[in-house]
């Protein structure tokens, strides 16, 4: 589905945020990326969003389609569904409001600017429907809680009807309890619908509960890259630990 081929990006400055990265996502797969702040997990989500344009190496998507193309870069984006950490809601519009943003990127600019059709209001309140926030639909967004907003933002992304979801950080400001049901949300959503969920996270326990696969990334470099069940506190301490030597532990990549 998604191909990274040598992947670098160098911030100005002189910092290499990632350093030749080389991974394939495939559809409907569930992938955690797991690292230390800084690793170069939140550069890796926005060169795979389009946001930023690495250094170095290609991004391919359905095998030829080169991501750094407008063309395919606007079709991509359109069925590429995003999560924040921190919602980007409109706090003054209602969740449903909101919601029928996602529904923005199948609209001209100019058509945008008027009520959009019943069809995309019937999408936004299943999608609503489908995260337990039916009954909020009119609520403004400012009046919901941290929990319920990021359902929101789950449901925003839904109504793009997309093939991937990139998520950063989704549940980095939710108490254990909400990050484990908005996981679940998402994790059961896209079973259902064969989406493919890249997401980066800190909670390790999170990432071994319903990842289908994690990617350890340290210092910019991939450091590990297999099922959650093979991961252990040993593969753990080359992801965190900060003073290895990369090539050292690209040995606990799994091809």
């Amino acid at each position: 589905m998604i191909q990274l081929e040598r992947l670098s990006v160098t911030y100005p400055g002189g910092v290499q945020a990632l350093q030749s990265v080389s991974l394939n996502f495939n559809p409907g797969q569930f992938t955690v990326i797991l690292g230390a702040s800084g690793s170069g997990k939140s550069t890796l989500l926005r060169c795979l969003n389009g946001l930023i344009q690495p250094t170095a190496g290609l991004i391919t998507v359905e095998g030829e389609r080169k991501l750094n193309e407008p063309k395919v870069l606007h079709q991509y984006r359109q069925r590429t569904g995003m999560i924040f950490q921190h919602h980007q809601l409109i706090a003054r519009q209602t969740a449903l409001q909101n919601v029928l943003t996602g529904r923005l990127a199948y609209h001209s600019t100019l058509r945008s600017f008027f009520p959009l059709p019943k069809a995309d209001k019937y999408i936004a309140l299943e999608c609503l429907d489908r995260v337990g926030l039916l009954s909020k639909a009119l609520v403004r967004v400012d009046n919901l809680s941290g929990g319920q907003q990021q359902r929101v933002g789950i449901a925003r992304a839904l109504a793009q009807q997309p093939r991937l979801i990139i998520a950063d950080e989704p549940v980095s400001s939710l108490d254990p309890a909400s990050s484990h049901k908005i996981i679940s949300f998402l994790r059961q959503i896209c079973q259902e619908d064969g989406i493919a969920a890249i997401m980066s996270l800190h909670q390790v326990d999170l990432a071994k509960a319903y990842a289908d696969r994690i990617v350890g990334i340290s210092q910019g470099n991939v450091v590990f890259d297999g099922s959650a069940a093979d991961i252990d506190e040993y593969q753990l301490n080359y992801i965190y630990d900060t003073l290895g030597k990369p090539k050292e532990r690209q040995k606990m990549v799994k091809k």
